[in-house]
């Protein structure tokens, strides 16, 4: 008898400090902690397909953001951009098959249907020099890019070998004229 009304006066005040705290937690939200979680379910597969196009690639460029880094192809006019993303052993240039060395733990091979100069012209319409990395795009201090560098533009597409610190989800998907490359800092989807 002594043992059970010991356990259920334990539950009573367990009881009542539930209530206090509940009360306490109405008056005053809790701070959001740091590791919010991020989206998930992006995955390290394939993604794309055909990538072939004429309307010319405009620009590249990257951004931090608190989940992931982006990479932001801008193809002014080209609201249906093919694109085809690949985690790679080696990336090895569309054109001729020579291998191009990119610094990380992986190697994203990212083919964008833009070619990098004017279909009908043939004058450069981006400036990246094969083997090099992207003219205006600094990766140093990103968590997940670690390199970049242009392949060349061949047959209507353009290719890119994205550097990135080990095999990581990612996902792709178009905008208003702007293919986007976004690869997640971790697979827990915390920051």
């Amino acid at each position: 008898m002594r043992r059970t009304g010991a356990a259920l006066a334990a539950l009573v005040l367990a009881g009542a400090g539930l209530g206090a705290a509940a009360t306490a937690a109405n008056a005053a939200p809790a701070a959001t902690p740091y590791t919010t979680a991020c989206p998930t379910g992006w995955g390290s597969g394939d993604k794309g397909g055909a990538t072939s196009g004429a309307v010319p690639l405009a620009n590249v460029r990257t951004g931090r953001h608190d989940c992931f880094d982006r990479m932001v192809f801008d193809v002014p006019g080209g609201d249906s951009v093919g694109y085809s993303v690949r985690y790679v052993d080696r990336l090895a240039q569309i054109a001729t098959g020579d291998r191009i060395p990119v610094g990380g733990g992986a190697v994203l091979d990212v083919r964008v249907g833009a070619p990098g100069y004017d279909p009908e012209t043939g004058s450069p319409t981006y400036p990246g020099q094969v083997g090099r990395t992207l003219p205006g795009v600094d990766v140093s201090g990103y968590r997940t890019f670690r390199d970049t560098r242009f392949a060349g533009s061949f047959e209507g597409e353009t290719q890119i070998g994205l550097g990135v610190r080990a095999r990581l989800p990612f996902r792709v998907f178009r905008l208003s004229g702007q293919v986007v490359v976004d690869v997640a800092h971790t697979w827990t989807g915390s920051r």
